[in-house]
C-alpha cells in the first residue's frame, strides 16, 4: 500500500522543472526531422543521406547520455544539467550564424544537437531521487513526458521554416531555451539523499550485471521505436504520400503527441499493474501496429491512426521500463539512466537511418518497420525469459513495495 500521496512524496518544484527542461531539450534534439525535407531539397541529399542526418542527433545523444550519467553522479543532476543546457544554447548559436551549406556540416550540427538527447540522463535522476519506490513510476513518467518536445518541433519548425528559412529556425529556438534555462536554475534542486559518486572504472562494473543489458534491450525497442519514428514520420508522409512539409510535421505532431503524453500513464500503470505486465502488452501491441504500417497503407489519414496506435504502445513501454529501472538499480540509477537511455538512442538512430536506407534500395520503407516489429516481439520473448527470476528476486513484496 502506499503510504503517502504522489503530490506529498517528493519535491513538485524539481519534477516540473525536470518536465520543462527535457521537454525543450527534446525539441531541439529531434528538430532536423521535421525540416529534413526543406533542408534535403536545399542541399540535394538522398533518401539514405536524410536517414543519416536526422538519425545523427539520436546516436550523439545515446553516447553523451554515458557522459551526462558519469556528471551527475560526481558532480549532482543540476550542475550537470546546466552544462549540458550551456552547451545545447552554444550549438543553436553557431547553426544559426554559421555556414550549413552541405551535408557534412549538417552531420556536425547533429553531433552538437545530441547534447540536447543527453537531457534524459539529468532529467530523471534529478526527479527520481526525490521520490520513493511505490512513487518512481508516476515520477519519471512525468519527467519523462517530455517527449511530447519532439511533438513541438514537428508542429512549429517546418512552418517557421517557410516563413523564415531553416536556418533561422535554429535561431528562434534559443528563446524557449533560454526560458527553459531559468526556470531550471529556479526551481530545479538536487535531492538531499545521493548515492556517493563512483569512479569511472566501477561504472564498467554494472555491465557485468546481465539485467543491465536486459533494461538495455527493452528500452532499445520502446524509446528507441519512439524517437525513430519522431525523427522520420515527416520524412516518411512527403515521401509516401507526397504530403508539404507543413502538413507531413502536423500529422507527425499527432503521433508523437500521443507516445509522449502517455509516458506518465505507462509509468502509472506499472505502478497499478506491475512494469513486467505492462510491458508485455506494449511490446505485443507495438509489434502489431508497425507490422501493419509496413504494408504502406491506402492513404496518410489511415497510416496516422496506425503510427498514432504504435506510439501509444511504444510511449507506455517507456514509461514501464522506467518504472522497473530504480528498482533494480536504486543506487545505480544515475549511470543506468545514462546505459539505458543510450541504448534508447541507439535504437532511434537504426530505425531513423534503416528507414532511410530501405526506401533508397527497395523503393519502400517496409522492410525497415518490419525489422524494428520483429525486434518488438524479441524483446517481449526476452521478458518472459526473464520476469520469472525477476520477481522472485529483487521483485519481490520482500525486497520492494513496488509492483513489479
Amino acid at each position: 500500500m502506499q503510504k503517502t500521496s504522489f503530490w506529498k512524496a517528493g519535491h513538485t518544484p524539481t519534477l516540473l522543472a525536470a518536465f520543462f527542461y527535457f521537454d525543450l531539450s527534446f525539441m531541439v534534439w529531434v528538430i532536423l526531422g521535421p525540416l529534413a525535407v526543406q533542408i534535403s531539397k536545399d542541399l540535394g541529399l538522398t533518401a539514405a543521406q536524410k536517414g543519416l542526418m536526422v538519425a545523427t542527433p539520436l546516436l550523439a545523444g545515446a553516447l553523451l547520455r554515458i557522459v551526462m550519467g558519469v556528471l551527475v553522479d560526481h558532480l549532482k543532476p543540476k550542475k550537470a544539467g546546466l552544462i549540458g543546457q550551456l552547451v545545447v544554447l552554444a550549438g543553436l548559436a553557431w547553426a544559426w550564424l554559421g555556414k550549413l551549406d552541405s551535408y557534412h556540416s549538417m552531420l556536425t550540427l547533429g553531433i552538437l544537437l545530441g547534447m540536447a538527447g543527453a537531457a534524459f540522463a539529468v532529467a530523471l535522476p534529478l526527479a527520481s531521487r526525490w521520490y520513493p519506490p511505490e512513487h518512481q513510476g508516476t515520477a519519471l513518467g512525468i519527467a519523462g513526458a517530455g517527449n511530447s518536445g519532439t511533438a513541438f518541433a514537428a508542429l512549429f519548425a517546418p512552418a517557421l521554416a517557410m516563413a523564415f528559412g531553416w536556418q533561422n529556425v535554429f535561431g528562434l529556438c534559443l528563446i524557449p531555451l533560454g526560458v527553459a534555462l531559468a526556470v531550471y536554475l529556479i526551481f530545479a534542486k538536487d535531492a538531499p539523499s545521493a548515492p556517493p559518486p563512483k569512479s569511472l572504472v566501477e561504472y564498467l562494473h554494472v555491465l557485468k550485471d546481465r539485467d543491465a543489458w536486459w533494461f538495455m534491450f527493452f528500452y532499445g525497442v520502446t524509446f528507441g521505436g519512439f524517437s525513430g519514428l519522431a525523427s522520420s514520420l515527416a520524412i516518411y508522409f512527403n515521401g509516401q504520400y507526397g504530403l508539404s512539409p507543413v502538413t507531413a510535421g502536423y500529422f507527425t505532431a499527432a503521433c508523437v503527441f500521443a507516445g509522449s503524453l502517455v509516458r506518465p500513464l505507462g509509468g502509472r500503470m506499472a505502478d497499478r499493474i506491475g512494469g513486467i505486465k505492462t510491458l508485455s502488452i506494449m511490446y505485443l501491441l507495438a509489434a502489431l501496429f508497425l507490422f501493419i504500417a509496413s504494408f504502406g497503407l491506402p492513404s496518410a489519414a489511415m497510416a496516422v491512426v496506425v503510427f498514432v496506435l504504435a506510439m501509444l504502445a511504444l510511449g507506455t513501454g517507456n514509461g514501464a521500463v522506467f518504472q522497473l529501472v530504480p528498482q533494480r538499480f536504486r543506487k545505480e540509477i544515475g549511470v543506468m539512466t545514462g546505459l539505458v537511455g543510450m541504448a534508447g538512442g541507439v535504437g532511434g538512430f537504426y530505425l531513423a537511418s534503416s528507414l532511410g536506407f530501405s526506401k533508397q534500395m527497395t523503393g519502400s520503407y517496409q522492410l525497415g518497420l518490419t525489422i524494428f516489429a520483429s525486434l518488438a516481439l524479441l524483446a517481449l520473448v526476452g521478458l518472459t525469459v526473464v520476469k520469472g527470476r525477476w520477481r522472485t528476486t529483487w521483485g519481490s513484496a520482500a525486497m520492494t513495495t513496488a509492483r513489479i
